[in-house]
């Protein structure tokens, strides 16, 4: 996939940049040893962004609802990983990370919503 396609998709766009944000994060808590939280959001946060890229090329508009309603769900595990490192003692706080991802959850429901509004 060429950036120029990453730049100009809103999605795609706010995945990276989240995804980024994940990566900066789980590399303090790698430096912290707190490894499975690290690994679990490190997964889940990359994964969004990896799907919405599976569904710019779907088989079918089954197929593009289907790889978004993945990355809907893997933003839902996102946000738990990070409410554990927000309550959790000896966690490093994470800035902006809760804004970031209610704005791509918001995006991919709307997205959602408009490709089973139009099946027809």
């Amino acid at each position: 996939m060429k950036q120029e396609l990453i730049e100009r998709n809103p999605l795609l766009k706010m995945s990276v940049e989240f995804a980024l944000s994940v990566i900066d994060y789980c590399d303090v808590l790698y430096e912290q040893k707190k490894f499975v939280i690290a690994n679990q959001l490190l997964k889940a946060g990359t994964s969004i962004g990896a799907n919405a890229v599976e569904a710019q090329s779907p088989e079918s508009r089954a197929d593009f609802i289907h790889k978004m309603k993945i990355a809907d769900k893997e933003s839902d595990e996102s946000l738990y990983w990070l409410i554990l490192c927000d309550r959790a003692k000896n966690y490093p706080r994470h800035t902006g990370m809760f804004d970031k991802l209610g704005s791509l959850k918001n995006i991919i429901g709307k997205i959602i919503s408009a490709a089973n509004r139009n099946k027809n």
